[in-house]
């Protein structure tokens, strides 16, 4: 039975995974930490902080609250031997490595996107990369995500720049060269690959990735019409770690 804290369990997200993975036979859902008091506890202690939450209590933390909030957590679960999945994105390179350094220490994971279509996505992308000579990436989120763009498109456009390197793809040139308004081909991510970030009410979270080639192009979608979609990949990360010290950069290697 691994039992699991949840960081940020009175957001939507925290909700969604504290129903979902405790529904997982072998999950225990044994605390709920936040500042903001959850309305559903789904059998979970209820705690205003890590701080208050005896470690031996729980296995696993999972943390989809803010950056700042991430640190915490990785100090904390250093500190007492518990295992961390991080889903909150727009870290820091500092709030990063002190993720990661916590890898060091115990297991980690750490995904842009937990769910298993997005996932595939990525992998499917870079498989194309090579083969196209043009790419572009659309990320559409619901307007309360903070940050822009989302790190599921970095982490897909940094996998298509290392795919196209690897088989000795010349970096893009972006082929406008008048402007009329600043920011309309979107933001340059890595090797000429843009993104375009879409906020708007009622969407969760789904990204286009457009190839184009002569005379053809390839769209590659994926959708999350709901925040029950990433409990599959949280529950494959939650499996994974423990008090045993490794950094899982992303769930990829999970998925098979």
């Amino acid at each position: 039975m691994k039992r699991i804290g949840i960081v940020g369990g009175a957001g939507r997200m925290g909700q969604a995974l504290a129903e979902g993975l405790g529904a997982i036979e072998d999950f225990r859902v044994a605390a709920l930490v936040d500042v903001h008091e959850p309305h559903e506890r789904f059998g979970a202690k209820y705690l205003a902080s890590l701080a208050e939450l005896d470690a031996d209590l729980v296995d696993v933390i999972v943390d989809f609250s803010t950056p700042e909030g991430v640190v915490g957590s990785a100090h904390w679960c250093s500190a007492n031997g518990v295992g961390l999945v991080v889903g909150t994105t727009g870290l820091s390179r500092e709030q990063r490595a002190e993720v990661e350094t916590a890898g060091t220490k115990v297991g980690v994971a750490m995904a842009s996107n937990f769910a298993i279509g997005a996932v595939l996505s990525e992998r499917f992308a870079a498989q194309a990369a090579p083969y196209f000579d043009r790419v572009e990436i659309i990320e559409l989120h619901h307007d309360r995500k903070a940050d822009a763009p989302s790190g599921t498109s970095i982490t897909t456009a940094d996998a298509i720049a290392r795919a196209r390197r690897a088989a000795g793809v010349a970096p893009m040139d972006d082929p406008t060269v008048r402007h009329t308004m600043a920011g309309a081909r979107g933001a340059d991510a890595v090797d000429g690959i843009k993104i375009h970030s879409v906020r708007l009410p009622g969407l969760v979270a789904h990204q286009e990735i457009h190839f184009g080639g002569p005379g053809e192009g390839l769209t590659i979608r994926h959708d999350s019409f709901g925040r029950e979609s990433f409990v599959h990949g949280v529950a494959l990360a939650v499996r994974a770690v423990d008090d045993t010290p490794r950094f899982l950069d992303g769930i990829s290697s999970l998925v098979v």
